[in-house]
């Protein structure tokens, strides 16, 4: 395995602070965010497991990592209204990278969440990406639904960041693993900022496999949990969503949770 390591690059391509291991990376380094600077995370070796902490105000996140160097860039202004004000601030700064241990890995648990997950294509899952985000804002975005926060009895800045729809009949979210997954429950948190909000009556899943999954919901602010076993399922959407007889044109998504294991 060739060695891992962490380095903050400002925009113009300058390293501000670094640090590198054969196995464990620890960066902790005095000095500010800048517009424009990026954090980039280099591993030693690809598809493989690593527990990364991307700033010290965040859970560490295990993810699925395809490419041999994945970047972040550090949001600013409006890109970060949808993270903690305390993220990414201040003079110190704790980043932290692993290779995940195996009992890490096959453990059952909340397979969707990755809080340093972002547009495009990241080479970390798992992913979460859309047709729709209203107004293309940083609070309505696909990532927001699998960034762990279920704060879901508002709308807009952090921590009431979710995925809006604009609206839009056809929207569709699409949840990527990096490679299969099996499981049983999938954990909805519809946005209930009531009467803002509208809700959906009825949802749809589609898995790689082909399959599909047409599941009721009720207005609520509790998550919804849907037990559904899958097994070798590599992507899944969220989609043909049907909006309840009100008022507000405005359901949305705060989190989904999907609990099972990765396939070894």
């Amino acid at each position: 395995m060739g060695e891992n390591r962490i380095c903050i690059l400002d925009k113009d391509g300058n390293e501000k602070a670094g640090a590198a291991a054969a196995g464990q990376v620890v960066l902790a380094w005095e000095g500010t965010y800048e517009d424009g600077d990026k954090i980039v995370w280099n591993m030693g070796e690809t598809n493989r497991f690593y527990v990364i902490r991307m700033d010290d105000t965040m859970d560490e996140n295990l993810v699925y990592m395809t490419k041999s160097q994945v970047e972040f860039f550090v949001p600013f202004e409006e890109k970060k209204l949808s993270y903690n004000p305390k993220s990414f601030a201040g003079d110190r700064h704790y980043l932290t990278m692993r290779p995940a241990e195996e009992e890490e890995i096959y453990t059952y648990r909340n397979l969707a969440k990755n809080n340093m997950d972002q547009h495009g294509e990241p080479g970390c899952y798992p992913h979460a990406s859309a047709n729709v985000e209203t107004r293309g804002e940083s609070v309505f975005a696909a990532r927001n639904a699998i960034d762990g926060v279920v704060a879901n009895l508002s709308h807009g800045n952090w921590p009431y960041q979710s995925w809006g729809i604009n609206r839009q009949d056809d929207a569709e979210l699409t949840l990527e693993f990096g490679k299969a997954v099996d499981f049983d429950k999938i954990v909805l948190y519809t946005r209930a900022d009531f009467p803002h909000d509208n809700w959906w009556e009825r949802v749809t899943f589609i898995f790689s496999d082909g399959t599909k999954e047409v599941v009721s919901l009720k207005k609520s602010c509790a998550p919804h949990v849907i037990p559904m076993e899958k097994k070798g399922i590599t992507w899944l959407k969220f989609g043909e969503l049907i909006k309840a007889d009100d008022p507000s044109p405005f359901p949305a998504l705060t989190q989904i949770e999907v609990y099972g294991t990765y396939q070894k």
